[in-house]
């Protein structure tokens, strides 16, 4: 993560973003001003195992009998109230399509 006027920014990152209304979706954030995040090579994550937490995704992925959609190439989420950034291992993880 790189660093922007003294606050971490996630443009770039592979990132868990949580909305309001629109559910969970996984991606590289491209811009995010106040609550809209625009991602690329986005997923939506509809249902996750072994993890207990959106936190612990973001850290450690999901499991095989987990629900993740093909991507899109990009998508805007207009009310993200959550964007975590993911570990490396992760990123690779959630970049797998589970949709069974």
């Amino acid at each position: 993560m790189s660093k922007k006027s003294g606050v971490t920014s996630v443009i770039g990152q592979f990132c868990v973003v949580r909305t309001v209304n629109a559910g969970v979706h996984m991606g590289f954030v491209q811009s995010q001003k106040g609550s809209e995040v625009t991602l690329t090579d986005s997923r939506r994550l509809w249902k996750w195992t072994e993890a207990f937490t959106l936190h612990e995704v973001s850290q450690k992925g999901v499991g095989k009998d987990s629900r993740i959609s093909n991507p899109v190439p990009m998508i805007l989420l207009l009310d993200a109230i959550e964007i975590i950034p993911c570990s490396e291992s992760a990123g690779k993880n959630l970049q797998q399509s589970r949709n069974n």
